[in-house]
């Protein structure tokens, strides 16, 4: 639902109605993610998707429905594998799509939800979508200042959802959660869809070099926000790094110290001279972002540890810094380099070991130890 904040929240200022369809559950193959949302208003005007074109005419007559009846609705879309034209996903996969109308002056804290995910803000709804009739649709939703608003009949659902959505909202994550019987006063289970918007977190090229245009592309392919930064007006244009989302000219350590970081930003310190690195690694060691790595062969690397030694950075602080930057893929074009460096940073965000799958047994994916390295 929140992919359609934007156009959602003018319908609530023009006080227009809509229902809106939003995938809960994906099992095995399906072309849309949970969140994703398909919206009707009382005109019939439709906005979004759920299915990529699957399923779409008939969640649109649910949304119908969910308008003439004020009723919301949970239902499952999958292959027929007696008639391949049926209704379905000819994809294989089967979805769970919640079906609920909105009326803007009916369901305040959906309306404000929507605005402030509208504004590029923090926001995670969370909505009961299966369980007992008279407590599905409630909403409830919490902003990153901790702040919230909507309530559940249920106080201790009430209590647990809060919980869950501003651990979501940490995460930067859309799903759902299970309650048993014993983890509501309702005593029967329930699904909470918990969705959640935040901006996109930072990467920061220090040092614009070709191999920081190369970064650019592929940080942006990650879905972060880049920045170029460098102290030479002649090497950081925009013509040169035209995908970059900005390029500043200063001095790295003292934009560096005009910002403010959070727990998903990536450092990239591509200079790999003293008179920048040294300023700037002292300062981004310190500070409580994802990442830090800073390009160079081992004999620069070593003599940059004996400098920030000297510069009074702790052993700690040291054991933060990715230098050499980079897995190992013996990379050699600005091109390489840069997958190398992205290869790392996903591992480093992901818990994972830059081994060869075939060489490690296990899940292949694993939960990361700080949900906020999970996104983007």
């Amino acid at each position: 639902m929140l992919d359609l904040a934007d156009q959602l929240s003018r319908w609530c200022e023009q006080g227009r109605a809509f229902a809106v369809a939003t995938v809960v559950t994906v099992h095995g193959s399906a072309p849309r993610p949970p969140g994703a949302a398909l919206a009707v208003d009382v005109g019939g005007t439709v906005i979004g998707s759920v299915s990529g074109g699957c399923v779409e005419a008939a969640v649109y007559d649910l949304c119908q429905e969910a308008l003439a009846s004020a009723a919301c609705t949970l239902q499952r879309f999958g292959h027929s594998d007696e008639d391949a034209f049926a209704i379905g996903l000819t994809c294989g996969g089967v979805l769970d799509i919640f079906v609920q109308p909105v009326i803007p002056t009916g369901r305040p804290e959906l309306v404000e939800a929507l605005s402030t995910a509208a504004a590029a803000d923090w926001v995670a709804v969370a909505r009961i979508v299966r369980g007992p009739a008279d407590l599905v649709g409630e909403a409830l939703f919490v902003r990153a200042d901790g702040s919230w608003a909507g309530s559940f009949a249920d106080p201790v659902l009430e209590a647990t959802a809060r919980a869950e959505a501003a651990a979501f909202l940490e995460a930067g994550r859309t799903g759902t959660i299970e309650i048993g019987a014993r983890g509501s006063r309702c005593g029967e289970p329930l699904t909470l869809l918990v969705e959640s918007v935040a901006p996109a977190p930072r990467m920061v090229v220090f040092g614009a070099i070709d191999f920081a245009a190369a970064l650019v592309r592929i940080g942006k392919y990650l879905g972060y926000h880049v920045t170029v930064c460098d102290a030479r007006p002649l090497f950081a244009t925009p013509a040169r790094f035209p995908e970059a989302d900005e390029v500043v000219v200063d001095w790295p350590h003292r934009y560096l110290e005009s910002q403010a970081w959070d727990g998903r930003t990536v450092i990239c310190v591509l200079t790999h001279d003293r008179k920048f690195d040294i300023p700037l690694l002292q300062r981004a060691l310190r500070l409580p972002v994802a990442y830090t790595g800073a390009m160079g062969s081992r004999r620069t690397h070593l003599k940059r540890l004996q400098l920030l030694r000297e510069s009074g950075v702790t052993e700690a602080e040291l054991a933060r810094l990715h230098s050499p930057i980079g897995l190992d893929l013996s990379a050699r074009t600005p091109e390489e380099t840069a997958l190398s460096i992205a290869a790392e940073i996903v591992a480093h965000r992901r818990g994972g070991s830059g081994r060869p799958l075939t060489h490690i047994d296990g899940p292949i994916h694993l939960q990361p130890s700080n949900p906020l390295l999970s996104t983007p």
